[in-house]
C-alpha cells in the first residue's frame, strides 16, 4: 500500500427495485453489464420486507455453476436444500457460503409466514481453474461469528483479514484457515458488517490490488478525502489502491466487501457463469439433459 495514499470513489450506483426467484421483491445494487470493474464480484442484493407476499414465494430448485453464493441474514428465517443432501436454517446473523463450482441444484425458501425478512445475497465468481471443481456448502452460525468493538464501531467479521482503526479484524473464515482448514478461496474475499451507534472516522487497509465495495444500507457514510455523502440504498467503488478512510453519521450500518480481482473474461447468462459463451452452452445442455449434477433431488 502507497503511503498516505487514499482510496478514491470511482463509482456510486443506488439499488433498483428487482425480482428474482419466484417473484420475491429485491433491491439489485449491482449485477450485469460490464462485470470486470467489480472483479472477483458479480453481484449484490439485498431483500427486505415486512410484507409476506414480497418474499413467501421464495427461490424454489435451480442450478447454478461457475461461482460462489454468500447469503448474509439480518432477519427472519430462510431454509436452504440442494441436491448434496445439505439443508441449512439460516436466521438472523447467519451466513451461507455455497461454492457451485462444476454444479449445484439448490432451493432457498422462507420458513415463516410472516414478520420481517432481511438480508444480503453476493455473487462471487471463481477463476476457470475452480469452475469445475465440486460443490460445497457451509453454513455459519451467528454465534460463531467474531465481533469487534474498535474505537465504538461494532465489526462482524465474516471472511477476510482486513486492518480497522490499527486493530486486526479476522473473518470465520479467515479464522478457519488458520486452524488449517483449506476453503480454496483463492480470491482472498473480505466481508465485514459494520454498525457505527455514533459518528465516527473509519480507516480500513486493504490488500493493494484489491476491489474494495462499501454499501450502505443504514444512515450515511463520506469518503474522508471527497466528502460526497453515500446515502442508504447506494455502493461505492473505489479504487485499488491505497487506504479507505470513511466518516460515518451516528446510527449508520454498511458491508464493506473486498477481494483480489481473477483478470478473466466473465461470461454470464441467468444461473450459470463461466469463461467462454461456449461453456455457457455446455451447462445449459448438461443442466436440461440431467447431466449438471448427479442424482439430483432437491425438495
Amino acid at each position: 500500500m502507497t503511503s498516505g495514499e487514499k482510496r478514491k470513489i470511482e463509482e456510486v450506483l443506488t439499488g433498483q427495485a428487482a425480482s428474482d426467484g419466484a417473484g420475491v421483491k429485491l433491491k439489485r445494487v449491482f449485477g450485469g453489464g460490464d462485470l470486470s470493474r467489480f472483479d472477483p464480484f458479480l453481484m449484490l442484493d439485498e431483500f427486505g420486507s415486512n410484507d409476506a407476499s414480497d418474499y413467501i414465494a421464495g427461490f424454489p430448485s435451480h442450478p447454478h455453476r461457475g461461482f460462489e453464493t454468500v447469503t448474509y441474514m439480518l432477519e427472519g428465517h430462510m431454509e436452504h436444500r440442494d441436491h448434496m443432501g445439505n439443508v441449512g436454517q439460516l436466521q438472523p446473523g447467519d451466513v451461507q457460503w455455497m461454492k457451485a463450482g462444476s454444479g449445484v441444484i439448490h432451493s432457498e425458501m422462507p420458513k415463516q409466514e410472516e414478520g420481517r425478512m432481511r438480508g444480503f445475497q453476493l455473487w462471487v465468481n471463481l477463476p476457470a481453474a475452480e469452475k469445475m471443481t465440486p460443490a460445497e456448502y457451509s453454513e455459519l452460525a451467528a454465534a460463531d461469528i467474531p465481533r469487534y468493538r474498535v474505537d465504538g464501531a461494532e465489526v462482524k467479521a465474516i471472511a477476510g483479514r482486513l486492518v480497522l482503526n490499527g486493530e486486526a479484524v479476522a473473518g470465520v473464515l479467515e479464522q478457519d484457515k488458520a486452524e488449517g482448514a483449506d476453503h480454496g478461496r483463492s480470491t482472498e474475499p473480505g466481508y465485514i458488517d459494520v454498525s457505527t451507534p455514533a459518528a465516527q472516522t473509519l480507516n480500513i487497509e486493504i490488500p493493494d490490488g484489491h476491489t474494495a465495495l462499501v454499501y450502505v444500507y443504514e444512515g450515511e457514510v463520506q469518503t474522508a478525502e471527497q466528502r460526497f455523502a453515500l446515502k442508504s440504498g447506494q455502493l461505492a467503488r473505489l479504487s485499488r489502491s491505497g487506504e479507505l478512510e470513511l466518516v460515518t453519521a451516528a446510527g449508520s450500518r454498511l458491508l464493506v466487501i473486498t477481494g483480489k480481482p481473477i483478470g478473466e473474461p466473465i461470461v454470464q447468462r441467468g444461473p450459470f457463469v463461466m469463461n467462454t459463451a461456449a461453456e455457457i452452452q455446455q451447462a445449459i445442455r448438461d443442466f436440461s439433459e440431467g447431466r449438471l449434477v448427479p442424482d439430483a433431488e432437491v425438495a
